[in-house]
């Protein structure tokens, strides 16, 4: 029963969904330029699985990059700010600040910039996986447990080695909550910086496809960033495992297994 609620339920339930939409649009008779079927979605992805194919990488690169660029900087900012609280007074309100000013209003400046190339997407992606990235690891550092720091500090450890040998490693389900959170939205920069100007991608794609109101291609195009979040999202919760592999023992005897 457990297997059948979490992987074959949301099929069914995803196919239904599917199935109705199928039949609201055959009984309606709605335009393929309004609304196609997903007999018609699926058939645009497979007649221009290659122009797909070749925006999803350009995107699939951004993404990456912007999240590689985001972890980079991240993670050595909060780990400074943690360790010296007037660092983490003077950038706080930053990297808060960050996430309040529209990215919309970012991103054409990146263009103007950096051009309309792959590095003001990736910039753009980073912006918006950066606080995600910070927040998450600086939460991570301040919640670990006081007994074991104690326990170090008795033994004589010094503040680095307290750091590296408790602090991060009580910290790293922070750090891949907030890592998985930011791969998953790196989509959203990666897509606006390709809406305000591009040359591929799939942002760019659904741009040009939603002009000439081919809207089949404009899912098509959704159904690939859709695989690629999902796919990036789920290589991020391999590394977690890999990384952290006492952690699922931990939950196997907290469930009494």
């Amino acid at each position: 029963m457990r297997l059948f609620l979490k992987y074959v339920l949301p099929v069914l339930i995803f196919l239904g969904i599917l199935l109705v939409w199928e039949l609201i649009v055959y009984l309606k008779d709605i335009p393929r330029y309004i609304l196609p079927a997903p007999s018609r979605i699926m058939v645009t992805l497979f007649v221009e699985r290659i122009q797909l194919l070749h925006h999803s990488y350009v995107t699939f690169q951004e993404m990456l990059f912007g999240f590689l660029l985001a972890l980079c900087f991240g993670i050595p900012l909060a780990i400074l700010m943690f360790e010296f609280p007037i660092l983490e007074r003077a950038f706080y309100p930053y990297v808060i600040g960050s996430q309040t000013v529209p990215v919309f209003a970012i991103a054409p400046l990146l263009g103007v910039w950096f051009g309309l190339g792959i590095a003001s997407k990736v910039i753009m992606a980073a912006i918006i996986v950066f606080f995600a990235i910070v927040l998450n690891t600086l939460d991570g550092l301040k919640s670990t447990d006081p007994d074991m720091i104690s326990l170090f500090r008795i033994h004589r450890a010094t503040r680095w080695q307290i750091l590296w040998k408790v602090r991060i490693p009580a910290a790293l389900p922070f750090i891949f909550s907030g890592a998985k959170i930011g791969i998953s939205i790196s989509t959203i920069g990666a897509i606006i910086g390709e809406l305000v100007g591009a040359n591929a991608g799939l942002g760019h794609l659904m741009l040009l496809a939603n002009a000439q109101l081919q809207v089949s291609l404009v899912f098509a195009a959704i159904l690939c960033l859709t695989a690629l979040g999902l796919g990036l999202f789920t290589f991020m919760t391999l590394v977690e495992k890999l990384a952290m592999p006492w952690r699922k023992y931990l939950t196997d005897t907290s469930n009494g297994r």
